[in-house]
């Protein structure tokens, strides 16, 4: 009994932390300083068409997987969108910038990937909205199928809409 309050306590912390964090992500993307129209001149600024739509594509999608989070809602859906965003993040602005986020690298993009993935196989514990429901499933197939498909969709994402060499200030300007 000891170790399965353990697994639960472990899980809540790592969703409270985790979660939230998302969250505050997405509620900056669309709420911030810049709200959406900063956002939107900073995804086309990446090469991401339509940006106005992934500007909120992101914003919605951090914040709904901050809240599955938090909450422990959803099994390994929530964490496989946060494996998704930040694979997206990490092919589309970290990337050749090494490791370290403050100069620009994929630190944080793979340690929240990582840390959602880890929250996959751990499962929400029974201090969460799926345990309630006995719906408190981790392990390797949860934990599998966040990555995957946060990965397969983030793919899918880039081969459609990331053209890095169509950004605007690349393209000449019109006569």
């Amino acid at each position: 009994m000891s170790a399965r309050r353990g697994r639960d306590t472990a899980a809540l912390v790592l969703r409270a932390t985790l979660g939230p964090m998302l969250f505050a992500h997405g509620w900056n993307k669309a709420n911030g300083p810049g709200g959406l129209d900063g956002t939107t001149g900073w995804f086309r600024s990446l090469g991401l068409e339509p940006a106005h739509l992934h500007a909120r594509m992101a914003a919605g999608t951090e914040m709904a997987a901050g809240a599955g989070l938090t909450l422990g809602a959803g099994g390994p859906l929530p964490a496989a969108a946060a494996v998704g965003l930040m694979a997206v993040a990490a092919r589309t602005d970290h990337r050749g910038k090494g490791f370290f986020v403050f100069k620009g690298g994929w630190e944080y993009v793979g340690v929240v990937g990582g840390a959602a993935v880890a929250l996959a196989a751990l499962g929400p514990g029974r201090y969460s909205v799926d345990g309630l429901l006995r719906r408190d499933r981790g392990g390797a197939g949860p934990a599998l199928l966040a990555a995957g498909l946060g990965v397969v969709s983030a793919a899918v994402l880039l081969k459609l809409s990331y053209h890095p060499d169509d950004k605007p200030d690349d393209k000449p300007a019109e006569q």
